[in-house]
Order: C-alpha cells, then sequence, then structure tokens
C-alpha cells in the first residue's frame, strides 16, 4: 500500500459526517489563489465537456464565461452543494467510508478536486476510481495550498512539507497503472519582499498536480 496505517489517521478520528454537518459558506484560500485555479481550468478545460468537481462545496471556481455540457458535484454538505450556480446536479457522499463512486466507466472528461485532497485516508482506492470514471484523454486536477483543517487532514499531509505534499500527490497518480506522468503547476505568493518584512507575507501558495488518462 502507498500509506502506512498511521500515515492516514487524523486527529479527529470522528467520521467527516460530523464535522461536515453544518455549512461553511466561505472560500478556504485567497483571492489570488482562486484566480490562478481559474486560470488554469481556462487552460486546461474544454467547454462543452463533463466535469466532476470531487468533494465540492458552494463554489467551484470554474470561469464564468465557460459552458460544460454537465457539472456533477460530489461533497459531505447538501446545503453548500444546493447552494453552487456551476452544478447541474450532485450527490452527498463520506468517500473516506466509501471510495467507490456512483458514476459509470468513462463519464468525465475531467475530475476536479480543490483544496481537499490532504483529507483522504485511502487516495489509492479514490485515484483508481478517478481513473475509472475519466475518459481516455480526460485531465485530473487536484490542487491545493498549504492551508487545512488541521484536525482532518491525514498524518502524511500534516507531518509533511509544502514539497513533500506535492510529491505525495504525484504518487497518488503514479499508483495507478494508465494515467500519464503528473504534471505539476507551482505558483508561490507575488507579494513583493518589502511588504513581507511588515508581516503581509499571508498569500497562499498555489499548487496543482495534473495528469491524464491514457489511451488504451
Amino acid at each position: 500500500m502507498l500509506l502506512r496505517p498511521e500515515q492516514r489517521t487524523k486527529l479527529d478520528p470522528t467520521e467527516d459526517d460530523l464535522f461536515y454537518s453544518y455549512p461553511r459558506f466561505v472560500t478556504h484560500v485567497d483571492d489570488q489563489f482562486i484566480d490562478q485555479l481559474s486560470e488554469l481550468y481556462r487552460e486546461k478545460l474544454k467547454p462543452h465537456t463533463r466535469i466532476l468537481d470531487l468533494m465540492s462545496s458552494w463554489v467551484s471556481h470554474l470561469p464564468e464565461e465557460m459552458v460544460f455540457a454537465h457539472v456533477e458535484g460530489h461533497g459531505l454538505n447538501e446545503e453548500e452543494l444546493a447552494k453552487n450556480p456551476r452544478l447541474n446536479h450532485y450527490i452527498v457522499q463520506n468517500i473516506n467510508a466509501n471510495p467507490k463512486l456512483p458514476f459509470n466507466d468513462q463519464e468525465f472528461d475531467a475530475v476536479l478536486n480543490a483544496v481537499s485532497v490532504q483529507y483522504l485516508q485511502y487516495p489509492e482506492a479514490v485515484f483508481s476510481e478517478i481513473y475509472r470514471i475519466l475518459k481516455p484523454g480526460g485531465l485530473a486536477i487536484i490542487s491545493f495550498s498549504n492551508r487545512m483543517f488541521y484536525q482532518k487532514a491525514i498524518a502524511a499531509w500534516r507531518d509533511g512539507t509544502e514539497s513533500s505534499r506535492v510529491q505525495l500527490v504525484k504518487s497518488y497518480f503514479q499508483a495507478v497503472s494508465g494515467f500519464s506522468q503528473p504534471e505539476v503547476v507551482v505558483r508561490q505568493p507575488s507579494l513583493p519582499a518589502f511588504l513581507q518584512m511588515f508581516g503581509l507575507a499571508g498569500v497562499d501558495p498555489f499548487y496543482a498536480v495534473i495528469a491524464e488518462r491514457l489511451p488504451a
């Protein structure tokens, strides 16, 4: 297995359903991160395709001008998902309790996961499912920063560095035969150094790991 049992543990071992039982209508990253994510989606996604927003919430950060054939949402809080204007449909499922996704093989052109990969306790199973539901040539885009619900992130993430977390997500893709070599996008904060001297360095770094389901 990719992770040892102790690397999958969380400081808060209660069921995720309980932790996410009430809605949080906030964005968990700053505006610069969101702009960078929307721009990455603009570069990588194609209009009129089928998208799965995995572990989604009340906002998907998809470019406003892009029209998709279908955007499916997945998450743990129904109130948040119901408020998301980009979703055509959504499901509520605890992916740590049951990583099997209720979708057909090769159903989606892209699978997106924004600032949530750190909570996956069984990433091998989830990334196998991502592969299964992607069409050949379809993309998986996993984005994250250095923020997290610390008590709900797995130990392998909590105990790592920002660079080791990039390598960890790469290893999730590499554990599944049939994905392309992962592409890494790193965009560090652009705050000028003199502002950092005044304690204004709180700009979120942007990381994304992208892989394609290779044709059979």
